[in-house]
C-alpha cells in the first residue's frame, strides 16, 4: 500500500524545468488531429459487449500502425481467460474481444534494455446510454462547445486514450529517438473488471511502469481502492394485496438492510489510509438496483437488491466478502422473519481487487515533475475510491499510476465531457515522462 504522498520539495529542481527538445515535443502535440480521433472513437459507440467495442479496438490498432508502431492485434479467446482461477469476471454478454498493444522499439545506437520502460494504457469501452433524449447532443456524436468535449465515453476514458495517441504523434513528429521501448496498451472490458488488461497482461506484454489515463481531474493515483457487485435476496411470503397481513411483503425488510449496509459501511471508513483521508468514503456501500414483485395487488415474496461494496485499500477480496456475508447474517438478530428466512448473498460480475504503487517507487515523482514542468500547476497525489485496471499490472508487479484528463463526477454522467485544453496537457505530459523515461538523457547546461 502507497502512503507517502512526496510534495514538491521532494522533486529534483531539473525535473520541473522543460528542456529545450522537451518544449518542442510539447508544442509538437496537433490538437486538430486528437479532436478527430475523438470524434472517430465516440463514433464507434463501444459500449461493453457491443460490435462497437470490437470495432473499436480495430481502429485504434490500424491507427497506431499508422503512427509507425510495431502492432500486435489479436482475438481474445474469452473461454481460456474465463478459466483461469483469477479471472476478474465480466457483468455484460461477450463473445468477442480484441487485444492491441503497440510498441515503439529502440532506435538504435546504445539500447539500454529490451523491456518497455514505459506503458501508456488506456480502455476504449464504455458504459450504456440509458436515455439518450436526456442529453442536449447526441451522446455518439462527438460535440464541441468552447473548448469542452462532450459524448458517451469522453471522459471516461476516451480522451485520456486520444491524450496518449496524440503523445506518440508528437514524439514521431518530433524526430525523437529513443533507447529503451515505448508501449501502449489499448484493452476493453475495463468497466465491467477488466477482461482485456488481464489478457494482455497474461500474454506477455509487460513493461517498466505504466501510466492509466483514467480521469483523475488534475491528480496522479498511485493507489485505488477496489470495488465487489452484490445480489441480496430477501425472501418473503406471496398473498393477496387485499389480504396483506396473511402475506409477508420482501420489501418490508429492505430498510433492515439498508440499516446494517450503513453501519458497516460506516465502521469499515472509520480510518482510512492517508492517501484517502480526502474522500468522504473510502469504500462507500451503495445498491443500485431493486427488483420485487410481479403484480400490482400481490403481496411480493422475493426482494432482489443489486449494489456496489466497496473494498478497501490492501483488503483481500476473499475476506472483504467475509467481512460482508457476516454483517447481512446478523439481520437475524433484529428481524425474526429474517433469522428464519436468512437473506442470501451472491457475488456476480467483476471483482476489483486493490491496488498501489510500491512506497517509494520513482515513478510517482516522475508523473509529477513532467506535470508541474507542462503546468499550470502541479498535480495533487491522493488514492481514489474505485476499482480499476491498475490493480492488474501492480499483480503483474509493474509500477503504475493512473493521470488522465476530466473530472470523476463527468463520467458515466448525462451529457458526459472533457476539457479540450485538458486533454491536451495531459498528452503532453505523456510525451514529456515517455521522452524522460524511454529517450536519452537530456544534456542540460550547468
Amino acid at each position: 500500500m502507497a502512503t507517502s504522498l512526496p510534495g514538491r520539495t521532494d522533486l529534483q529542481l531539473a525535473d520541473l524545468q522543460l528542456t529545450d527538445d522537451e518544449r518542442r515535443l510539447v508544442g509538437s502535440v496537433d490538437v486538430d488531429a486528437l479532436v478527430a480521433d475523438l470524434a472517430d472513437l465516440v463514433a464507434f459507440a463501444p459500449v461493453g459487449g457491443s460490435a462497437g467495442e470490437v470495432g473499436v479496438q480495430r481502429w485504434c490498432a490500424d491507427r497506431l500502425r499508422g503512427l509507425g508502431l510495431d502492432v500486435a492485434e489479436w482475438d481474445i479467446d474469452l473461454s481460456d481467460e474465463a478459466a483461469q482461477p483469477d479471472f476478474p469476471g465480466m457483468e455484460v454478454e461477450r463473445n468477442a474481444l480484441v487485444g492491441v498493444v503497440a510498441t515503439w522499439d529502440a532506435d538504435g545506437g546504445e539500447i539500454l534494455d529490451a523491456t518497455p520502460a514505459l506503458v501508456l494504457c488506456g480502455h476504449t469501452d464504455v458504459v450504456p446510454v440509458e436515455d439518450p433524449a436526456r442529453w442536449r447532443t447526441d451522446p455518439f456524436q462527438l460535440a464541441v462547445t468552447d473548448g469542452l468535449l462532450s459524448g458517451r465515453g469522453v471522459c471516461d476514458m476516451l480522451g485520456g486514450v486520444v491524450a496518449v495517441l496524440a503523445a506518440v504523434r508528437a514524439l514521431k513528429a518530433s524526430g525523437t529517438g529513443l533507447v529503451r521501448p515505448l508501449a501502449v496498451h489499448l484493452v476493453s472490458g475495463e468497466e465491467d473488471g477488466g477482461v482485456g488488461a488481464f489478457a494482455t497482461l497474461r500474454a506477455g506484454h509487460l513493461g517498466a511502469a505504466c501510466v492509466i489515463a483514467e480521469p483523475t481531474g488534475g491528480a496522479v493515483i498511485p493507489a485505488n481502492a477496489g470495488s465487489l457487485t452484490f445480489r441480496l435476496e430477501v425472501d418473503g411470503r406471496a398473498a393477496h394485496g387485499s389480504t396483506r397481513t396473511k402475506g409477508v411483503s420482501a420489501i418490508d425488510h429492505l430498510a433492515a438492510l439498508q440499516s446494517v449496509l450503513r453501519e458497516l459501511e460506516a465502521g469499515r471508513n472509520a480510518a482510512p489510509p492517508e492517501a484517502f483521508a480526502h474522500l468522504d468514503l473510502a469504500a462507500p456501500i451503495s445498491i443500485g438496483i431493486i427488483r420485487s414483485g410481479t403484480w400490482a395487488s400481490t403481496v411480493p415474496d422475493l426482494l432482489v437488491a443489486e449494489g456496489r461494496y466497496g473494498v478497501l485499500p490492501g483488503e483481500p477480496l476473499d475476506a472483504a466478502r467475509s467481512v460482508f456475508e457476516d454483517a447481512v447474517s446478523g439481520l437475524g438478530e433484529r428481524d425474526p422473519w429474517l433469522r428464519d428466512h436468512p437473506v442470501r448473498v451472491r457475488w456476480p460480475g467483476g471483482a476489483f481487487a486493490s491496488g498501489a504503487l510500491p512506497d517509494g517507487h520513482p515513478l510517482l515523482a516522475e508523473t509529477l515533475a513532467a506535470g508541474t514542468a507542462v503546468g499550470p500547476t502541479s498535480p495533487r497525489v491522493e488514492g481514489a475510491p474505485y476499482g480499476s485496471d491498475l490493480r492488474h499490472y501492480a499483480a503483474h508487479g509493474i509500477p503504475t499510476v493512473q493521470f488522465g484528463p476530466g473530472e470523476l463526477r463527468a463520467a458515466h454522467a448525462v451529457d458526459e465531457s472533457v476539457s479540450l485544453s485538458e486533454v491536451v496537457a495531459c498528452a503532453q505530459v505523456y510525451a514529456v515522462l515517455a521522452l524522460r523515461r524511454c529517450g536519452a538523457p537530456p544534456q542540460r547546461a550547468g
